[in-house]
């Protein structure tokens, strides 16, 4: 009878050994699931964080390139959706044509200052893109071959006309697009005098690791 006590005794040991060394394994795999849950959610707070500064920084930039530009804004000879300042064509150039019509060589001088001041205090540079419809370069002006080579030559007057206004050159670039990325059907005459337009855009300056290149 002894025997059978004890080894019950025994058995009763061994058995709660074993459970409290599951629920070690299981208090270890819960502490470890609590931090790991605790670290995702720290990690996702921080990018949040992130983000809505990124947010605030681009409303700041946005709205300060608006009110560098209010006065041509207000007179509706630009307009700045998200950054992009934008210039209807007929405003700078006559149809296929790069030179600079009186009118936008005038708002090109009006807004080079607020620009320069703009640039000022951030690491940003401009790029310039000209765009075009999609109606073919005419057989007439054989200056451009076709529109991407006529974007491409509005989109360098307007940058070299704000060079000479005081833009920084080194703050500055030209970018060809055609008669790509329109931003209305050129079904009509309406919609192709939209797609023909100019568009300034700050954008962040790239940065070299100052080692001169190699040729």
């Amino acid at each position: 009878m002894s025997d059978e006590i004890e080894f019950d005794a025994e058995s009763t040991a061994t058995t709660w050994a074993a459970f409290g060394d599951l629920m070690s394994v299981l208090l270890g795999a819960f502490v470890l699931i609590l931090a790991s849950v605790i670290g995702i959610q720290l990690l996702l707070h921080n990018r949040l964080d992130e983000e809505v500064k990124q947010r605030q920084a681009q409303t700041a930039k946005l709205k300060t390139l608006e009110q560098a530009l209010a006065a041509p804004m207000a007179a509706g000879r630009i307009t700045v959706i998200d950054g992009r300042i934008g210039i209807s064509g007929s405003v700078l150039f006559a149809l296929n044509s790069d030179q600079l019509q009186p009118e936008g060589r005038e708002l090109l001088q009006s807004i080079a200052g607020p620009l320069r001041e703009y640039l000022h205090a951030r690491e940003e540079i401009l790029m310039v893109s000209g765009f075009t419809d999609n109606q073919p370069v005419r057989v007439a002006n054989a200056r451009f071959a076709d529109n991407l080579e006529l974007s491409a030559a509005r989109a360098l007057t307007v940058t070299r006309t704000l060079i000479a206004d005081g833009v920084p050159s080194a703050s500055v670039f030209a970018a060809a697009f055609g008669a790509e990325q329109p931003v209305s059907p050129n079904d009509d005459e309406a919609g192709r005098a939209k797609n023909r337009r100019v568009e300034i855009a700050p954008i962040p300056r790239p940065h070299t690791d100052g080692k001169a290149d190699a040729r």
